[in-house]
């Protein structure tokens, strides 16, 4: 078995991408895009024509062309053909698989989960048709090599632009991508195989996957994969509570021999790693991982934007929220509807994207895979979100543009707008912003994580309010070894980032370190294990080999492979055992074969010594009478050779009588 971490990602919005080679087939774990690559590009409308000086960016410095999308940096470097699986865990770990599913000779099986799927889908819609405005403006390109590939274009780039473009080692030009067009996706789209939470899937009779729910946003999950060579559990970002999708259900990845942790949120809360992973132990793991501090967390995150939107709109200002997280969207838009009833404010809440209407619908159907509140809601006749309720007050609108009928002429300020991020890049976020971003009474949220100073960088100078936050992301440091003591893996594999928490001598586990673009080997986690039928186990003529403490028998049947298992079926009868002694296992001692021989009247002589291809030492038994033969004897195995099938045949009960006797 063998595990390549290809990206530790970057949050929420980029995913971990990682390979999986098991039961020699290649698993692919997600197929992002590193989306804030996109802020090297200048967004339209362009920016003031500042000067650049030797260290401050001006939006000048910017790349103005029609942007390409940065793909895994190390995923290119894999030949598409050889993955046999994808699995995707969330909807942004999607974004990039239409790059894969147009490459030439793909031809993997594809699984993610239906609400996932749907999501997916529905970005990536958005993602096309965005990106179509902005061609429009910059017009199509000539070739399918971009000019500010170019070296002699790329060596003008600011240091600063230069890395995202190039990578910290110069090779990451190769990731980036021209963006797929809507016949692509709709391709794509077809060759996913859908999955509800717990159904189980088999892969060419071997490997047997099931998906779970991670808690991190509706339809994201977890993966429990079983095969021969062991049951694997794959942990993505994960949160245990949720205020909206189902919480994580680890429970169902209780029991399997190796766990790939795969959760990088604590990248973002590195200051005190000692005490956050070992401050849980000794506590009641269930009851400690199934507190409500997850969602409590979450709900005092949203009230704190909540309290700075209503702020802003007392001003006479204007809100802008460009957040991709569907889960929070459908939150706030409840939270900040509320306040602004009980602060008496009459503003309109305005959600614009082009699969707005859409994704909205689609939220309001799918209580399996939202949290026991919302399923809840559901039996007593309310809606599963707010949503719903606020659409038919008018006090949200949804229109798919800005410049779109519907907006302009219902269009007031001041307003709050929800938006896709895109990284300020693409969309309505980019003409909203160039509207409010001189007025001090408007005000920006943006998530922790993105680089501010850099995709602002357009729109300055900014006079605006600009609130970061951020929301959860993952499991807490201090649920991780609780979390572990309930699993009872056999090995875990941790990232090296994790190294200096996760090797103390009370781990009940393995421990394997992982790092980026290096592969790791892991041994078999189990034997493989054959199912018999009565009939035929109850025929078997054991012999005990001492020497090895083991017994051996013939047999003879069909061994079939399916659901991860082996079956030997009878499907003829069991070897003759007179006609085919029981096999021997060991190296007979030659003085004592050559007087047990002696006794059956076959004379022999010891030869010289040989060392054969594989560097095994061979000694070699010369016959002479009755008739000529030859006896190689070696560690494990000897080989008898003679023209005369008698004698062949009474030598190799020789030796077998003196491998019982040893």
């Amino acid at each position: 078995m063998k595990f390549t971490c290809l990206s530790k990602g970057g949050g929420f919005n980029f995913p971990p991408c990682h390979i999986l080679h098991i039961c020699g087939f290649r698993v692919l774990f997600d197929a992002p895009l590193d989306l804030s690559a996109l802020t090297i590009f200048s967004p339209v409308p362009g920016g003031p024509d500042g000067l650049s000086g030797e260290e401050a960016l001006c939006c000048r410095d910017l790349v103005h062309a029609e942007p390409c999308y940065k793909t895994v940096k190390n995923l290119h470097l894999w030949d598409a053909s050889f993955i046999d699986v994808v699995l995707i865990s969330s909807p942004m770990g999607m974004l990039g698989l239409p790059f894969l599913t147009r490459m030439k000779g793909f031809s993997a099986k594809i699984y993610v989960t239906e609400a996932t799927a749907k999501l997916g889908e529905l970005m990536m819609k958005d993602l096309v048709s965005v990106h179509m405005e902005f061609r429009q403006f910059y017009g199509d390109e000539e070739s399918a090599f971009p000019q500010w590939m170019k070296w002699e274009e790329l060596v003008q780039l600011p240091s600063r632009l230069k890395e995202i473009a190039l990578g910290k080692d110069g090779e990451e030009l190769g990731g980036w991508m021209t963006l797929y067009s809507a016949a692509d996706l709709k391709d794509c789209v077809q060759k996913v195989r859908t999955l509800k939470y717990a159904e189980e899937t088999c892969y060419n009779g071997t490997l047997v996957i099931k998906a779970v729910s991670s808690g991190l946003e509706i339809g994201a999950c977890n993966w429990a994969i079983n095969s021969p060579k062991g049951d694997i559990a794959f942990i993505s970002s994960s949160i245990f509570v949720s205020g909206h999708s189902m919480g994580f259900d680890y429970h169902a990845l209780e029991g399997n021999d190796l766990i790939l942790y795969s959760d990088f949120s604590f990248m973002h809360t590195m200051d005190d790693l000692d005490s956050e992973f070992n401050s849980a132990s000794g506590t009641d793991s269930l009851r400690f991982l199934a507190s409500a501090d997850d969602i409590l967390e979450e709900r005092d995150k949203l009230a704190f934007v909540c309290s700075y939107a209503v702020d802003a709109v007392k001003t006479g200002g204007s809100v802008l929220i460009p957040i991709d997280r569907l889960g929070v969207v459908l939150q706030l838009l409840e939270e900040i509807s509320a306040s602004l009833d009980s602060s008496n404010l009459k503003v309109p809440i305005y959600f614009i994207s082009s699969v707005s209407e859409e994704l909205l619908a689609f939220t309001n159907v799918i209580p399996e895979w939202l949290c026991r509140e919302r399923q809840e809601k559901l039996f007593s006749g309310k809606p599963l979100f707010g949503h719903v309720e606020l659409m038919k007050e008018k006090k949200l609108h949804v229109f798919p543009a800005v410049y779109s009928t519907e907006s302009l002429m219902n269009w007031q300020e001041p307003c709050i707008v929800f938006c896709p991020n895109w990284s300020l890049r693409l969309g309505p976020v980019v003409h909203l912003l160039h509207r409010w971003c001189g007025d001090q009474n408007s005000l920006l949220v943006l998530e922790n994580g993105i680089d501010a100073e850099l995709a602002l960088l357009p729109f300055k100078p900014i006079a605006m309010k600009v609130l970061q936050c951020s929301f959860l992301s993952g499991i807490n440091l201090r649920k991780v070894q609780p979390l572990l003591e309930i699993l009872q893996p056999k090995v875990v594999l941790f990232p090296e980032d994790l190294k200096q928490i996760s090797s103390g001598e009370s781990m009940p586990f393995s421990v394997l370190h992982y790092s980026e673009n290096e592969t790791l080997l892991i041994s078999s986690l189990k034997s493989s294990e054959v199912e018999l039928p009565m009939e035929l186990a109850t025929q078997f003529h054991f012999k005990k080999l001492k020497q090895e403490h083991i017994s051996v028998a013939r047999l003879k049947g069909e061994l079939l492979v399916g659901n991860s298992k082996h079956q030997l079926i009878s499907g003829s009868k069991q070897a003759d055992q007179k006609c085919r002694p029981v096999l021997c296992w060991g190296s007979p001692d030659i003085e004592t074969l050559l007087a047990v021989l002696s006794e059956r009247g076959i004379k022999g002589t010891v030869g010289g010594g040989t060392m054969d291809s594989k560097f095994e030492n061979v000694s070699v038994v010369h016959v002479h009478e009755p008739n000529r033969a030859c006896i190689e004897i070696r560690v494990t195995t000897s080989v008898v050779t003679a023209a005369d099938e008698d004698l062949a045949s009474q030598i190799s009960d020789a030796i077998c009588s003196v491998l019982a006797s040893t």
